[in-house]
C-alpha cells in the first residue's frame, strides 16, 4: 500500500509519516530528504495527472491557515489553496483509483461554539472567519465528490492541536510563560477543547480504515475541555516553574476588550469558549491516550 500525503512538512504531517505504514510519497514545495516527492506548489502548481499512480490512500492536511495580512485582501489565496486544490486533488484521486480519502479540516468551519454547550458535527453555525468558510466549503465539496464517485472520504475537524514544537499562538503561549512575561491568568471557568497531536494521528489513520467513517465529519478531542487558567497552570508544571497564586483580574481583560476591536478579538480568543465534543468519534472507539494533566515539557 502506498499513501500520499500533503502538509508533510507540517506539525501534524510530521507526526502522521511516523505513524503510517507501507511506502510514503508526499506532496510538498520542496523535496523531502527521506521520502519520495511529488514537488508542488498548490498555491500556484497544477496537481500532474501522474501525482497519485498507484496510490490507495489519500491524507490531505496541506492549507492556508494563519496569516498576518487583512484576510479580506488574500480570499482568492484562501479559496486557491483551502477550496480548489482540495478539489482538484479528490477529483484526481477519482480518476486514479484512490480508494480512501481522508481530509484534515478545522472546527472553524463548523462555527464558533457558546458558553453553554460543547457543539458538535450537527451544530453547523455560520463558518468563522474566510478561513472557516473555505475549510466549509471544501468539506461539501468532498462529500459530494465521495457520494457520486464511490471514493471514501473521511473529514476531520480538529480542535485545539498540542504536541512537540507545536506552533502558532500555544507555542507564544510558552515561550511567554517560559520567559515569564506572560501574566497569570484569571480563572473565569471557560473551556477550551485540545487534543495531542499523537492522538489527532490516531484519529486520522481511525477514519481512513473505518468503513463507518465515509461520507462523515469527525470533531477530534481529547473529551476534556480545561479553563485558559488550566492550560496556562498545566504549562507552568511542564516547565517546572512555580504556580503563581494570584492572577490579573479579569475586569481589566474586560477594559483592554473597550480599547479596540482587534484586542478585544484577542482577548476573546484568549479567555472564550471553544468546547467541542468529540462524542461521534468516540462512537468509532476513539479514546484518547494523552491529556493535558500528564504532560511535560517536551509533550508540548
Amino acid at each position: 500500500m502506498t499513501t500520499l500525503i500533503t502538509g508533510a512538512t507540517g506539525f501534524i504531517g510530521r507526526r502522521l509519516i511516523s505513524a503510517v505504514d507501507g511506502e510514503i510519497r508526499v506532496l510538498s514545495r520542496a523535496a523531502h530528504s527521506d521520502l519520495e516527492t511529488v514537488i508542488c506548489d498548490l498555491q500556484s502548481s497544477v496537481i500532474s495527472d501522474n501525482t497519485l499512480d498507484s496510490i490507495d490512500t489519500v491524507f490531505h492536511l496541506a492549507g492556508f491557515a494563519h496569516d498576518m495580512r487583512d484576510p479580506s485582501k488574500i480570499v482568492d489565496l484562501y479559496y486557491k489553496i483551502n477550496v480548489s486544490a482540495t478539489v482538484q486533488l479528490a477529483e484526481l484521486a477519482v480518476k486514479s483509483g484512490v480508494k480512501r480519502f481522508v481530509f484534515v479540516s478545522s472546527v472553524k468551519a463548523g462555527g464558533i461554539s457558546t458558553p453553554k454547550k460543547c457543539i458538535n458535527e450537527n451544530d453547523q453555525i455560520d463558518p468563522e472567519g474566510i478561513y472557516g468558510k473555505t475549510k466549509r466549503e471544501a468539506e461539501l465539496r468532498l462529500l459530494k465528490i465521495g457520494k457520486e464517485s464511490g471514493m471514501h472520504i473521511s473529514i476531520i475537524r480538529p480542535s485545539l492541536v498540542y504536541g512537540p514544537d507545536v506552533k502558532g499562538n500555544l507555542k507564544s503561549m510558552l515561550l511567554g510563560v517560559e520567559k515569564g512575561w506572560f501574566p497569570p491568568l484569571p480563572e473565569t471557568g471557560n473551556r477550551r477543547s485540545m487534543i495531542h497531536v499523537d492522538d489527532l494521528v490516531r484519529a486520522i489513520l481511525l477514519v481512513a480504515k473505518d468503513e463507518c467513517a465515509n461520507g462523515e465529519i469527525f470533531i477530534a478531542t481529547d473529551g476534556t475541555p480545561h479553563s485558559s487558567r488550566y492550560i496556562y497552570n498545566a504549562m507552568c508544571s511542564a516547565l517546572d516553574k512555580s504556580i503563581p497564586k494570584w492572577s490579573v483580574p479579569k475586569t481589566l481583560f474586560d477594559i483592554a476588550s473597550l480599547v479596540s476591536s482587534q484586542i478585544k478579538y484577542k482577548i476573546n480568543k484568549l479567555l472564550g469558549d471553544e468546547c467541542y465534543s468529540s462524542a461521534k468519534l468516540e462512537a468509532l472507539g476513539f479514546k484518547a491516550k494523552k491529556s493535558l494533566k500528564d504532560m511535560n515539557e517536551t509533550d508540548f
